[in-house]
C-alpha cells in the first residue's frame, strides 16, 4: 500500500490501520451502505469499497493487515547492532564535518559499510521509522552564532529583501484595455 507521505505504514500504525478494517466488516455483515461506512470511520469510499469486495470474497481474514510492504535486509542481530554504532555518532564512523548529525545519506553508506547491504534513501526512512527513530534537530545551538547579527538581519536585511507588501488594487490582463481605478 502507497500513502501520501511516501513510505509504509510502522506496525504499531498497520494495527490500527486494521482494526478499522474489523469495525468495517462488522458493518458490512450488518447490511450498512459502503457511503455511511466511509463517513463513520473517517476513509474514502474507495477503500470501503475494496474492503467489502475483499470482505465478501474472504470473510474478515481477507481484511487482515499483510505486514510490512517491504521485506527487511537487516537481520535482528544486525538491526542491534547498526542502533549501537549509530549511537556512537557520526563522528565515530568518519564524518567530521560542521554538521555532527546523521542524514539518510550517512546511514545509507553505514548499512553497505558494515553489512555490504544495498537500501535506497527512501529504504533507510522507512527502515529507521519503523523502528521508532524519527528526524531530529540539534539539541543545541552552535558556539558561534551571533544573536544580535541574527536580530539586525530580521529586522534591517529581510524587510529590504522581501520587499514592500502589495495593497490590493484593480488590476487587468488584457493588453489593450487597462483596468481603471
Amino acid at each position: 500500500m502507497r500513502y501520501a507521505h511516501g513510505g509504509g505504514l510502522t506496525p504499531k500504525e498497520q494495527q490500527k490501520r486494521e482494526r478499522v478494517r474489523r469495525a468495517a466488516a462488522e458493518r458490512f455483515a450488518c447490511g450498512e451502505k459502503t457511503e455511511v461506512i466511509a463517513r463513520e470511520l473517517r476513509v474514502t469510499t474507495r477503500s470501503v469499497r475494496r474492503w467489502r469486495r475483499a470482505w465478501e470474497k474472504g470473510g474478515e481474514d481477507a481484511l487482515r493487515s499483510k505486514g510490512p510492504v517491504s521485506v527487511e535486509r537487516l537481520s535482528p542481530r544486525q538491526w542491534e547492532r547498526l542502533e549501537r554504532e549509530l549511537g556512537r555518532g557520526p563522528l565515530a564512523h568518519g564524518w567530521d564535518d560542521e554538521f555532527q548529525g546523521w542524514t539518510l545519506k550517512r546511514v545509507k553508506l553505514l548499512i553497505g559499510r558494515m553489512f555490504h547491504v544495498g537500501y535506497t534513501i527512501q529504504g533507510v526512512w522507512k527502515l529507521l521509522r519503523r523502528h521508532g527513530w524519527s528526524a531530529q534537530v540539534p539539541v543545541r545551538r552552535a558556539i558561534e552564532r551571533d544573536e544580535e547579527a541574527i536580530e539586525v538581519w530580521k529586522t534591517e536585511v529581510w524587510p529590504r529583501v522581501k520587499g514592500l507588501r502589495r495593497t490590493w488594487a484593480p488590476t487587468s490582463a488584457s493588453r489593450t484595455r487597462q483596468a481603471r481605478g
